[in-house]
């Protein structure tokens, strides 16, 4: 891995510097031609005012031209507007009276304006050439055409594309060794994640990513770390909760079997007898399907999913029908279960039936679980303005202020030992918040007078239909 982030590091500079190197080269190689270009159409300018006649070009104006090209390698001719040469700067040249054919003089000629060109001429140097038309009276009589060689600048530039190769060459050497020192700094840490991830992958939870490099690194290692102790958690609780569920499902499986036996230790059970047991037996089966979906529905771990499927909802009749199912238990404890709500009168409320029931029937029965024999659970019932509150109170042992802020977290048990005796599983008290909480509501813990705890279920009164948010 280090060596193909090296290797691209390389690669993306070689790359840069290359395409930066043609785009310099470019701009000078313009730069030098256009400057030398403007010169030469300068001096063809002033030639071309010189000249009166380019049929007779005399010695004076000879003169005057070679004096405007003193200093300079470059060439002049003047030619008729038929392309043949009335005068050559070259004295060795014998084109005078010939025709001249070359490229700015044509284009010149068939724009009739000034015009240049770039060409190859002797030993591979590069020639530029202008050509600008001669005018007498608003007519094109004749051409300046200037030629020089442009080797110099030719040289420049290849010295230029020298001096970038060896820069270039100076940079991706340094960004090698840079590479390698980043590899160490950064590749070493990522190579440290992968490994990390891969064994949290296999299930160890133990190992940890170390925390140390560039402020990023130790974040993404924290981050990991995080995780992992998150998984370690959510492993931990999955596996207590397959121990945990079976207890959960004990309440109904215990309500159902009470019932069969009812039935069956009855000799000849009477018809209406027999109607209400299979009723109670057919609630029991809906209220076990539906706990099973909850317990599902609690494992995805994501209370944002759930929603709220309201109805109207008679209050006082659900809290009776909830204390009339948990009366045979209380019996068996010889504990007194009542309501205290006799005079509260409320109009139906918009309440996702099955999740507030879970709600109340859970604290409810484990009040029932927790308080002693000959002890009482009181189920009471207020309307304070817009908010319906139900209390649920028992003189068992109370709960400890340290306790109280956990009791509500999923798979906390205060006792493992007598939770697991009173078939408790950690799950109740979450699946009860999370019902109340979804409504608007919340739920609150404090200490009853006899030493017990007074559980407060705050729902919104609620009684038309709107979105619970």
């Amino acid at each position: 891995m280090r060596f193909s982030m090296m290797v691209t590091y390389v690669g993306v500079i070689l790359i840069a510097m290359t395409l930066l190197s043609i785009y310099i080269l470019g701009i000078l190689s313009d730069s030098f031609y256009n400057t030398e270009k403007m010169k030469l159409f300068a001096k063809a300018n002033i030639i071309s005012g010189l000249i009166t006649d380019t049929n007779n070009i005399n010695d004076d104006i000879k003169d005057s031209i070679n004096k405007t090209l003193t200093g300079s390698d470059v060439r002049c001719i003047v030619a008729q507007k038929d392309l043949r040469a009335r005068f050559d700067s070259n004295s060795d040249s014998d084109i005078v009276g010939k025709v001249v054919v070359r490229e700015a003089i044509n284009e010149c000629l068939s724009i009739n304006a000034e015009a240049s060109a770039i060409t190859e001429g002797a030993n591979n140097f590069k020639m530029l050439s202008v050509a600008v038309p001669h005018t007498r009276s608003g007519k094109t009589t004749g051409v300046v055409y200037l030629v020089e060689s442009i080797s110099k600048e030719d040289s420049s530039v290849g010295a230029i594309r020298r001096n970038l190769i060896i820069f270039a060459l100076i940079i991706v050497v340094l960004v090698a060794i840079l590479s390698v020192g980043l590899s160490v700094m950064i590749t070493a840490p990522i190579d440290n994640f992968i490994s990390v991830s891969k064994e949290i992958s296999k299930g160890n939870f133990n190992v940890k990513a170390k925390e140390k490099g560039a402020t990023e690194l130790v974040e993404m290692a924290k981050a990991l770390n995080y995780m992992s102790k998150e998984l370690d958690d959510f492993e931990q609780n999955r596996k207590k909760f397959v121990s945990d569920v079976s207890h959960e499902l004990k309440t109904p499986l215990a309500t159902i079997k009470l019932i069969c036996d009812s039935i069956v230790s009855t000799d000849i059970p009477d018809t209406e007898m027999t109607q209400e047991f299979l009723g109670d037996l057919s609630d029991e089966v809906d209220r076990l399907t539906r706990l099973v979906e909850r317990l599902l529905t609690l494992t995805k771990m994501d209370a944002n999913q759930k929603t709220a499927e309201l109805t109207q909802v008679d209050f006082v009749v659900m809290l009776n029908a909830i204390i009339r199912k948990l009366t045979p238990n209380s019996e068996q404890k010889n504990i007194v279960l009542f309501s205290d709500f006799g005079d509260v009168a409320l109009e139906p409320m918009m309440l996702d039936y099955d999740k507030i029931w879970e709600a109340i029937y859970n604290i409810t029965d484990n009040a029932i679980k927790y308080t002693p024999e000959g002890g009482y659970v009181r189920v009471g019932l207020a309307l304070n303005g817009q908010v319906v509150t139900v209390s649920i109170e028992d003189n068992g042992p109370g709960i400890p202020d340290s306790e109280k802020d956990h009791i509500f977290e999923r798979f906390y048990r205060l006792d493992d030992s007598r939770a697991r005796d009173t078939g408790g599983t950690g799950l109740g008290l979450a699946i009860a918040k999370e019902a109340v909480m979804l409504h608007g509501g919340d739920i609150s813990i404090r200490d009853a007078k006899d030493g017990g705890s007074i559980f407060d279920i705050n729902l919104p009164y609620v009684r038309e239909n709107r979105e619970v948010l």
